[in-house]
């Protein structure tokens, strides 16, 4: 069985996985874990949830202008959420603004998962690359974020196996 959001885990580890994909405990596992999805269900919401992590963990960054989720993203093409940085010339003037666009179907899903996204964009105000300092300041912001990281590509496999899990709809 080819586990593609997996691949670059270790043999063994992706072997428990296979294991429990056979032994139908795929959505146990993740519902024990993670019973219930989160809260912000529109952009508003998604907006001051960004905004409140932002101002708590990375306050000197640059401005976050919005923030919304967006339909568009396509979690096959290896996104989950995007950054960007827009440079645009008014008047005399060059203004700088920070979007960052979250895939629609992480509306549902527990709060872990839309945090490690949000974690992951905002990190990337500070550090552009996938560097030691990026993942550092990744597990600053979500102390757990390797482990939800990997549970999120669980949850994606079991979207891609089963589709979404009816208990977090």
């Amino acid at each position: 069985m080819k586990l593609k959001y997996l691949n670059h885990y270790p043999e063994q580890t992706q072997m428990q996985v296979v294991k429990l994909i056979e032994s139908g405990n795929l959505a146990k596992h993740l519902l024990k874990k993670y019973p219930k999805p989160h809260a912000m269900k529109n952009d508003k919401s998604l907006f001051n949830y960004v905004i409140d992590i932002k101002n708590e963990y990375i306050k000197k960054s640059p401005p976050l202008s919005k923030t919304h989720y967006d339909g568009k993203i396509n979690v096959i093409h290896n996104a989950l959420g995007t950054h960007h940085f827009i440079s645009r010339v008014q008047g005399n003037k060059l203004k700088a603004k920070n979007e960052i666009k979250i895939a629609s179907m992480f509306k549902l899903v527990p709060e872990p998962f839309l945090e490690m996204i949000v974690v992951h964009e905002l990190a990337h105000f500070k550090e552009k690359e996938h560097n030691k300092a990026f993942y550092k300041l990744c597990e600053y912001m979500q102390p757990n974020y390797h482990q939800v990281e990997f549970d999120l590509r669980l949850y994606l496999t079991h979207v891609d196996l089963y589709g979404k899990m009816k208990e977090w709809i």
